[in-house]
């Protein structure tokens, strides 16, 4: 722990102007970043009496190591740029609020020629118009089907909709009137969009038009005796009636508005989002927070505001947002919220009405959430602590291995040999810096060599963050070289992990260990991890680590080793499948790279393309007769010949593999 005082501002260098500030640790990382009305009052705050400070506030001054501001205009462009570094940088020590759990949006490809419903979760794409979001998948599909009676729009997928092009014939929702077939055009793309956007709006809540046309249609139909019509009309109608009743009315028929309600203790807070649209509720969301930084109700309220309309587009942020508790820059967001909205944006807490009841029902819900999460996150907070703890001791390590990294090698008979390295911190896997390796050297003469293999990657590892630090400008400071100096973000390799876990018993541990004395690097630890019996095995140790099987220790040894093993075969295949479609098209005349990439767009793989007819390939564009029928032709066995597929033989029993990474080791005969 650093004391605050190494790096305290000198008088009067820090400014009495709005800006956003950043607290880095001795390793070059932000671990914190604020804003401030006036960077003097608050970056003075951090400096005084530790005493006097929040303990949490106490342990991030004491984390960092140097502290740096920018200085800006007004507080919006601080609120900006605050978020902007937030999303870059992830510091570790503010608060982030993720979904309790992922939720499906009703979704609309309006960016395609032909607009799709689906259901989609996860990040927001461009070109696709949301809905929701929704409690429960089954609850859009119920929705769906209640609307394509009267919006009969495009389901399916992009597979099937190339199919039905090629057949002719529609699926079977073309057949049964829920969709306007325009697959095999009987709408144009024209039409059936004008349906896609009746359905949105509709959706969007002006549904009175709707409910009205379809009511004077049925009239007039049984006005002309057409009773067959009149009654489909009928069943229309209330169709769209169903689904409205989905969606209970809680506010006025004008209202768009989000109402925001949190349930703290001093560990954690719930936040409970009720998305209103149309007077209607339209969608529910939940957040879960960590206070791993001191902040009361209204900078929590600021923050998750400032997170939760920062990565949307301007569209969603509606008229008025209600919250339990304004912020302290009440001002300042409303401005910044009024530009991405690009009109008025009214923020407030409900007095009295409708709106203060409907708060108290998202109160009520937050509360029950953040209960449910306790009960979820206790044990599983419990046995990572635990998992870290048991393995300091069983390792006999001087610290908790907070980062660990472990690394895996996959082959197939010697050929397209990679290696992964994959990072857990805090016992959760952080994917972002997960790196994989192309090996080199393709083994001996007696076949592969998964130990040279392992020995490479590790060697390439630690080499690239040797000479990370040495291109740093200060090769005597390792812990100062994860900064790119002319980037100022973290460099590829720039960490070292607390713990090297190898993929492997003896043979594998002294190979890494070998790289790392080669090195130089004496500060990490290894062990390895052995398959057979799941046995640890340190370096020179001539006995295993036995670890008992309801250790949580080693079960976070295992989830590394599998995610390992995992990320190598997902490249391993990656890289073979690339070989095989390059080899068999590689020799056909007159095809070059772009038109070879345009085959495998429009088939999708080697499977399917090998399957296609002359007439389906030269329907590629830029894929001539002549051409299509070189292809087909490098792509047919000749008769009687079967067609080559790879496979992994084990060499000691002659078993086939379902695994191909699993070659490595039945050939080296380790376990």
């Amino acid at each position: 722990m650093a004391d605050p005082s190494t790096y305290r501002p000198a008088p009067g260098s820090v400014p009495d102007e709005p800006g956003v500030y950043r607290f880095r640790d001795e390793r070059g990382r932000v671990i914190y970043v604020g804003k401030a009305k006036s960077l003097r009052q608050r970056l003075g705050s951090y400096f005084q009496d530790l005493a006097a400070l929040h303990p949490r506030t106490q342990t991030m001054v004491r984390s960092a190591a140097s502290v740096e501001w920018t200085v800006v205009a007004t507080e919006v462009e601080a609120l900006q740029l605050e978020y902007s570094w937030i999303k870059e940088f992830d510091p570790r020590f503010n608060v982030k609020y993720r979904d309790d759990k992922s939720y499906p949006y009703l979704a609309v490809t309006v960016g395609e020629e032909y607009p799709r419903i689906q259901v989609m979760r996860g990040a927001k794409r461009k070109g696709v118009r949301y809905f929701g979001p929704y409690s429960h998948a089954w609850a859009i599909r119920e929705t769906v089907d209640l609307l394509l009676r009267v919006f009969p729009v495009r389901t399916c997928s992009a597979g099937v909709f190339r199919r039905a092009q090629q057949t002719g014939r529609p699926c079977l929702l073309g057949y049964i009137d829920r969709c306007s077939a325009p697959c095999v055009g009987r709408v144009d793309a024209e039409a059936h969009r004008a349906i896609v956007e009746d359905f949105c709006s509709f959706l969007a809540g002006n549904t009175a038009p709707f409910l009205r046309r379809v009511e004077v249609r049925m009239v007039a139909a049984a006005g002309q005796l057409d009773y067959e019509t009149a009654a489909r009309l009928r069943d229309d109608l209330g169709a769209l009636r169903r689904a409205l009743e989905k969606n209970a009315v809680v506010l006025g028929d004008a209202t768009d508005a989000d109402v925001f309600a949190l349930a703290e203790d001093p560990l954690e807070a719930a936040v409970q989002v009720f998305h209103v649209r149309g007077g209607r509720i339209r969608g529910q969301r939940g957040f879960v927070v960590e206070k791993v930084e001191d902040l009361d109700t209204g900078d929590l309220v600021e923050h998750l505001l400032q997170q939760l309309y920062g990565g949307e587009a301007g569209d969603a942020v509606p008229r008025e947002v209600l919250v339990p508790v304004l912020p302290d820059d009440r001002a300042a967001l409303t401005d910044w919220l009024q530009e991405r909205r690009g009109g008025p944006v009214d923020v407030r807490v409900p007095q009295r009405g409708d709106k203060k009841s409907l708060l108290e029902t998202v109160a009520r819900n937050a509360q029950q959430s953040l209960a449910l999460h306790k009960t979820r996150r206790a044990s599983d907070l419990t046995s990572r602590s635990q998992a870290l703890q048991e393995l300091q001791e069983a390792l006999s390590l001087p610290e908790a291995p907070l980062r660990i990294e472990c690394f895996d090698v996959s082959n197939l008979q010697g050929s397209d040999i990679v290696a992964s390295m994959v990072v857990f911190e805090d016992a959760l896997p952080r994917k972002s810096e997960y790196r994989r390796f192309a090996i080199r050297e393709t083994g001996g003469p007696d076949g592969p060599d998964d130990v040279a293999s392992l020995h490479e990657a590790v060697s390439r590892r630690f080499r690239r963050y040797l000479d990370e630090a040495t291109d740093s400008g200060d090769p005597s400071q390792l812990e100062a070289s994860g900064l790119d100096p002319a980037t100022g973000r973290p460099r590829r390799f720039a960490y070292p992990p607390n713990l090297l876990v190898v993929d492997g018993g003896p043979p594998q541990v002294a190979a890494a260990q070998r790289a790392l004395d080669e090195l130089g690097i004496d500060d990490v630890a290894l062990c390895g991890l052995a398959k057979r019996l799941e046995e640890v095995w340190l370096p020179g140790d001539p006995d295993p680590v036995i670890l008992p099987r309801t250790s949580e220790a080693l079960y976070l040894l295992q989830r590394v080793r599998d995610e390992a093993h995992r990320f190598a075969i997902t490249y391993h295949r990656q890289r073979r499948s690339r070989r095989m479609v390059v080899s068999v098209l590689d020799d056909v005349p007159g095809l070059g790279e772009v038109r070879r990439k345009a085959l495998l767009r429009h088939f999708g793989s080697l499977k399917r393309l090998r399957a296609a007819t002359v007439e389906q390939v030269a329907e590629v564009p830029g894929i001539g007769r002549a051409t299509a029928e070189a292809v087909v032709r490098a792509l047919t066995p000749a008769a009687g010949a079967p067609v080559a597929e790879p496979v992994a033989v084990n060499t000691a029993t002659g078993e086939i593999l379902d695994d191909v990474s699993d070659q490595t080791h039945a050939a080296s005969g380790t376990p």
